[in-house]
């Protein structure tokens, strides 16, 4: 491959490379590692991710009292406000939240605020629940919060200056450029973060530091209900937004019981989720940006919530047309449960689903969390195949902090999805996590997530142990490597020693460089 500038120049054999070989050129001999397209990773937040990188990691936690025991140790190490991530009490053998009580037990009655692995719920301490009046608030349970309450505690645990947010910011774009991610999807949102956290992203207030970065498509999740709204809002933004949309929440997370469903769930028949935007003003937002030729896009896990996104759809092709909703991209972001009534409807109206692979490697299965919330319904959740044969664009992103910037980790889930009927190929996976992303994004270069003679220089460089075609039919010859098949060869991904990052090159500048790559 030869690189000239921010263009690839050329691709063809080793032999042909020789002769057209001049002094003119710095040679870089791979000693067979992979050069492949960057990843587009079309979810994250990456204030939050940042964030996580430095705050209490609770994700090991395998019960309550471990979970305690952390905060306990935090409280004698740290001073201030106690914050940490990633618990999941699914497993736990207590089968339970910590109260309030209980961590102000274990903390020496300090601020504590844990985010669950969902990041759409909570637990607090006494301590700060009492600051805040949580108690009085909707979604306020004992310690655990959902709703209200949870983003009434969340905004006081993310108080950050605008020089924390930018260092948090590039740490979690460093951690993506060194997992071969070439661009991120920012999913902003008012409830996450204020405006000047995305303005900074796009350098429009502040600095990130000297140094390329992965490319920021930038969203912003906050509803509008008429023109002036809408302007209001891009121009806040100074125009450079790609959409209004993202984690602009239909509903809630499986996780904390708020996914809107159509029967109650499983483990809890008192309720069926939560729906917390109308019909009619998401499907006037809808109308609004695609009117603007702007996406609109939405936040929506569980079946009734998404049977309220498609008629929104349809509310919103009354006002424009058909044709007008179809050509806007708009998108809908997780799409955890889908039937193929729904998935047809998606089709119709040229919406394309944004997914994170890497929850049903962590919570489907039998047993696991989506099986204990929704018991038989759980083995029709997060479709892949069936989106992708029915027509529908797929995109896979991490939902970061949700899941970690692992991008070969995501493939490797879609390949070996928990339901097997739902399973894909790696190179439909490997597509979804680069090409489609582009595409999605609708950043007007269709020949980014190539690398052929023309297209941009943005790819990536990777140390694999072995490279195969791999397919989701264990009855076909799956694991060819025979090159006359003509299929590209990706990384063998049923093992646990996965790819490993040695360059990153995003438009000719290096965003990374393994410290033994030279």
């Amino acid at each position: 491959m030869l690189v000239d500038g921010d263009t690839i120049a050329w691709v063809g054999s080793e032999h042909a490379a020789t002769s057209i070989q001049d002094s003119s050129m710095r040679v870089v001999d791979l000693q067979g590692a992979l050069a492949a397209p960057g990843f587009v990773d079309s979810h994250v937040h990456l204030t939050e991710a940042g964030l996580a990188e430095s705050s209490l990691d609770l994700s090991g936690a395998r019960s309550l009292a471990e979970l305690l025991d952390a905060v306990a140790a935090a409280a004698r190490d740290t001073a201030g406000l106690i914050t940490g991530h990633g618990w999941d009490e699914t497993g736990w053998p207590e089968g339970r939240v910590p109260t309030a009580a209980e961590l102000d037990a274990a903390s020496g009655q300090r601020r504590v605020y844990l985010a669950r692995a969902d990041v759409h719920c909570a637990v607090v301490s006494a301590t700060l629940a009492a600051e805040l009046h949580l108690a009085g608030m909707d979604g306020w349970d004992n310690g655990f919060v959902i709703r209200a309450a949870h983003d009434a505690a969340r905004t006081v645990s993310r108080n950050l200056s605008l020089s924390e947010r930018a260092s948090y910011q590039r740490a979690a774009l460093d951690l993506a450029a060194s997992r071969g991610i070439v661009a991120v999807a920012e999913m902003a949102a008012p409830h996450i973060v204020p405006p000047e956290d995305l303005r900074q992203l796009l350098g429009l207030e502040g600095s990130l530091g000297a140094g390329p970065v992965p490319q920021v498509l930038p969203y912003w999740g906050q509803l509008v209900r008429s023109e002036a709204e809408l302007s209001e809002v891009t121009d806040m933004f100074s125009g450079r937004l790609l959409g209004l949309g993202g984690d602009l929440n239909i509903d809630g997370s499986i996780g904390a019981r708020t996914a809107a469903l159509r029967e109650p769930y499983t483990d809890a028949p008192e309720t069926s989720g939560s729906l917390y935007l109308g019909v009619e003003e998401a499907g006037r937002h809808i109308e609004l940006a695609t009117r603007a030729g702007l996406q609109a896009g939405f936040h929506v896990i569980g079946d009734a919530g998404l049977d309220a996104a498609i008629r929104a759809l349809q509310l919103a092709a009354d006002a424009v047309g058909e044709s007008a909703v179809r050509a806007a991209h708009h998108r809908l972001e997780h799409v955890e449960l889908s039937d193929d009534a729904a998935i047809s409807e998606l089709v119709r109206f040229g919406v394309t689903a944004s997914m994170q692979p890497v929850f049903d490697a962590v919570w489907g299965g039998p047993g696991r969390m989506y099986s204990q919330r929704l018991g038989s319904r759980s083995t029709g959740m997060n479709r892949y195949a069936a989106l992708l044969s029915a027509g529908v664009p797929v995109v896979f992103g991490s939902d970061a902090p949700v899941t970690s910037l692992d991008p070969w980790r995501t493939v490797q889930a879609a390949v070996m999805h928990s339901s097997a009927h739902e399973r894909i190929s790696a190179r439909a996976a490997f597509i979804a996590h680069t090409r489609a992303g582009w595409r999605a994004a609708g950043t007007g270069n269709p020949m980014l997530g190539q690398l052929a003679p023309g297209t941009p220089a943005s790819f990536a460089v990777w140390e694999a142990d072995e490279l195969m075609v791999q397919t989701p039919d264990a009855s076909v010859a799956s694991w060819s490597t025979d090159p006359r098949a003509g299929t590209p060869l990706l990384p063998a991904l049923d093992t646990d020693s996965l790819p490993r990052c040695l360059q990153t090159v995003h438009h000719g500048a290096e965003l990374y460089r393994a410290p033994d790559f030279s």
